[in-house]
């Protein structure tokens, strides 16, 4: 019933993670993974458990709940079942001085349970280490990438125009759109690494819904379904003659996600001064593309392109009023928002198949946002685009 991830993929991967244990953290002793996202990235299948890793024995996965599913959908050498980290620990024998773990996203009381059975005396981050591992893509995750890209592609290049109907809201296009991703063959959900945040398609707002502001860390927004729910669209905010829409989505396929942004504007063709700033935010796309080759410095990419902007361009660029966002693209995989960053500080060179979404954006007062988003692979010859080519603010007629 399911596609399991291949063996050699998994082997691969943690002997990746031991090569990079080895070189940043000598006499490192024991590496252990926790979430639900590293535990598929290593083991194939996402169940409650979590993965030993000792530096000089083989890696194990228990299993708390389900062992049959992973049995079932893993080809992961060595699987067993647990009732506590009791049973794991009696495994070791000796508990290791220090352990390695995902400090980002293990809270603080789950951590406690942990050392009551593996009382360990140090604590270290290997959060960096695992992000590094994901951010270079096999040709087993790029073939999943791609398959996503041009499903993200056809949904929003040529299903979308044919579901805007004037009087429609926000929620019924998100409605409508979330059944044509899954027709298309969506995954269902876009899963991000950033705490605590939720998403459930994207952004899909109508003119000023796209600048109302948001805690999401990007550069568009929308009203929402209330304070409560802040996400998907607003009930009440419909289409009408002259409005942008813009929709930020996610997209992903066996758990590998795609990321695009594509504006329309309804019933009418753009005014000249609204499409001049989304142009620029087009040229901004090509040349951050062109930039995506392996050995370039992520924040040497972004200081060159924010520093050549036209004057005044600046103003509610990535970013309504003040609420600018300060990265150019991120990185994208198992979830939207990887490592590297398009921003300052992000000083490691790119390296050959990793997978970065870039995303130009600006917003303009009473209209809403304009640019572009899509998502690239790193190559020697520049950003390789996988999510299609349209330039962006298509105008829409049927139904207006």
């Amino acid at each position: 019933m399911f596609k399991k991830v291949p063996f050699i993929e998994l082997d691969t991967r943690l002997k990746r993670l031991r090569t990079i244990m080895d070189a940043q953290n000598q006499g490192w002793e024991l590496a252990v993974v926790f979430s639900k996202i590293n535990l598929y990235y290593f083991t194939g299948t996402m169940q409650e458990g979590m993965l030993l890793i000792p530096r000089d024995a083989d890696a194990v996965f228990w299993v708390r709940r389900s062992h049959e599913r992973a049995i079932n959908e893993s080809l992961f050498p060595v699987i067993k079942p647990m009732d506590s980290f009791r049973d794991a620990a009696a495994s070791l024998g000796i508990i290791p001085s220090v352990a390695h773990i995902e400090t980002e996203v293990i809270p603080f009381a789950f951590l406690q349970r942990f050392q009551k059975h593996f009382p360990v005396r140090e604590i270290l981050p290997v959060d960096a280490q695992m992000a590094y591992v994901r951010s270079v893509k096999s040709n087993y995750e790029l073939s999943l990438m791609r398959k996503s890209g041009e499903s993200h592609r056809i949904t929003l290049e040529e299903r979308v125009p044919g579901l805007l109907l004037e009087g429609m809201s926000e929620v019924d296009l998100a409605g409508s759109l979330y059944a044509q991703m899954l027709q298309e063959g969506h995954h269902g959900v876009a899963r991000f690494g950033m705490f605590d945040t939720e998403i459930a398609i994207g952004h899909i707002a109508f003119g000023e819904s796209s600048l109302y502001p948001t805690s999401f860390n990007g550069p568009g927004g929308n009203y929402g379904m209330s304070p409560a729910v802040p996400l998907i669209g607003n009930r009440e905010r419909k289409l009408k003659k002259g409005d942008l829409i813009f929709i930020d989505i996610g997209f992903g396929v066996e758990g590998y996600h795609t990321d695009k942004t594509l504006t329309y504007i309804f019933g009418k063709e753009p005014d000249a001064h609204i499409l001049r700033e989304h142009n620029i935010c087009l040229d901004i796309q090509y040349r951050l593309a062109e930039q995506l080759k392996p050995g370039a410095i992520p924040s040497a990419i972004y200081e060159n392109v924010m520093s050549s902007l036209p004057p005044g361009f600046q103003k509610n660029f990535m970013g309504y009023g003040n609420r600018q966002v300060k990265f150019l693209g991120h990185g994208i995989g198992l979830v939207i928002d990887e490592t590297p960053v398009i921003a300052k500080g992000f000083d490691s060179p790119l390296e050959e198949n990793m997978v970065i979404a870039l995303e130009p954006k600006k917003g303009i007062e009473h209209f809403g946002m304009v640019g572009i988003e899509n998502t690239f692979i790193v190559t020697p010859a520049g950003g390789q685009c996988i999510t299609g080519n349209s330039k962006g603010l298509v105008p829409v007629f049927n139904g207006a």
